[in-house]
């Protein structure tokens, strides 16, 4: 192993040699279940040849084309992603090399947009106070993530910020029956208080990915906040890096509601960690303003790679062809049931949530007041742990404030046993912990 210290803030690393399905290999050849997906990144699972393949022919035939030039990888892409994914009324297309660069051009282009209509004063862009969008200074900004922004605060530019959907904790009372227009009136009267024509966009993840936790918001909550954007004149950018493309059981998680984005971000599950990418897709009233005001939107070096296109390609129509989006929903049913079966009566579990398979447990101190353990204790980090020592590995979530989170977002290839061996490894390492 070198020297060089790597990841740049070291410590102690762990040796991946191989994965093939959903497992991992390590250096002495432990078989370890990726039930994390990564960072809730893989999809089709590890190691398909056929994708392989189609990555090696796109680097034979052209290393690199500037993004915005179609190559047979790219128009392939697009072919798949307009005939079985994306709506119709999303017409235009940008691709990145990633989801933070995704939804930093998505912010863009929503400030392009007013200013193309001639609404020179719409400048705000409109974050949730739980929510993760990327590394850059403008997303880690948006983001309500206040452990990702520890030593850049007196830098970073400044964004309003609206409470997200917390069921769990709703100052109303936990699942309170109004709590969707509660966390909708806020999105309200933020907007008034600041002025509607100062407000360019609401940026939002459709359902709260590993920030909060598989947080899924009450079935009311994206109807109003839809309604309220359009009674405002503000772009609605969702950010599905982590729910699009079958990871909670529908084509893209806002599906789950009657509600359609002005802007969609992706990337994760796009390629599924095959190759770094990210996708924007705008309806035509959006492309088309920018279009007519002769705005740029400009390509980063290695968005649309042609070899990351080829692989994204080859995922999507292997999911379409193995049916994966709703055999994601029928195993998610599965999961949610063998979680709460498993941590419904536990004294330090407060709730099991989540859509699909992108699931979570909130571990507290205490189930009756919700009380968290204390951040020294690093009880997520130490669940997690005790999982990799028993095999499994699972995705540490959480914001810091919120907190703690565990998170599963397995390979859409798992098996009703192995989501069983998954959800009894958790339960272990948690009693561990906290036995």
């Amino acid at each position: 192993m070198s020297d060089l210290g790597w990841p740049f803030v070291t410590g102690k690393n762990t040796y991946i040699e191989r994965a093939d399905g959903i497992y991992l290999y390590d250096a002495s050849g432990r078989r370890i279940m990726d039930a994390a997906g990564g960072a809730i990144v893989v999809n089709i699972g590890h190691g398909r040849q056929r994708v392989a393949d189609a990555v090696a022919r796109a680097t034979l035939d052209y290393s690199y084309v500037v993004p915005p030039w179609l190559t047979p990888s790219r128009e392939a892409m697009l072919k798949v992603l307009q005939q079985h994914w994306l709506p119709d009324y999303l017409t235009r297309v940008h691709v990145t090399s990633g989801g933070t660069e995704a939804n930093e051009a998505a912010m863009k282009m929503a400030l392009q947009y007013q200013q193309a209509i001639g609404e020179s004063g719409r400048t705000r862009i409109i974050g949730r106070s739980i929510s993760y969008h990327g590394t850059t200074l403008a997303t880690a900004s948006i983001s309500g993530h206040p452990a990702r922004k520890k030593g850049l605060e007196s830098a970073l530019p400044g964004y309003l910020e609206v409470a997200a959907p917390y069921p769990l904790r709703c100052p109303l009372g936990a699942h309170h029956e109004d709590t969707g227009a509660f966390y909708a009136d806020q999105l309200r009267l933020l907007i008034e208080q600041e002025g509607p024509d100062t407000i360019a966009a609401f940026l939002a993840e459709p359902i709260t990915g590993s920030s909060g936790g598989a947080i899924v918001p009450p079935d009311d909550y994206w109807p109003r906040a839809r309604e309220i954007c359009d009674e405002y004149g503000v772009v609605l950018i969702l950010d599905e890096v982590m729910t699009g493309f079958g990871r909670t059981g529908e084509k893209f998680g806002f599906q789950h509601w009657p509600v359609q984005p002005d802007i969609l971000v992706s990337g994760k599950g796009l390629a599924g960690g095959y190759a770094p990418l990210g996708g924007v897709f705008a309806t035509e009233k959006i492309g088309a303003a920018i279009q007519n005001a002769g705005f740029p939107v400009m390509f980063n070096t290695f968005g649309a790679h042609p070899a990351a296109c080829a692989a994204a390609a080859e995922v999507l129509q292997i999911m379409v062809e193995e049916d994966h989006v709703n055999r994601v929903a029928t195993l998610g049913k599965y999961l949610q049931a063998s979680l709460n079966n498993a941590f419904s009566n536990h004294p330090h579990v407060a709730e099991v949530r989540g859509r699909g398979l992108l699931a979570a447990i909130e571990i507290v101190r205490d189930r009756d007041d919700l009380t968290p353990y204390p951040i020294d204790d690093a009880v997520t980090n130490k669940v997690v742990g005790r999982g990799m020592e028993r095999g499994v590995f699972y995705y540490g979530g959480g914001t810091g404030d919120v907190r703690d989170v565990v998170c599963m977002g397995p390979p859409f290839i798992i098996s009703e046993n192995e989501i069983d061996q998954m959800v009894e490894t958790l339960l272990a390492a948690v009693d561990d912990v906290l036995g």
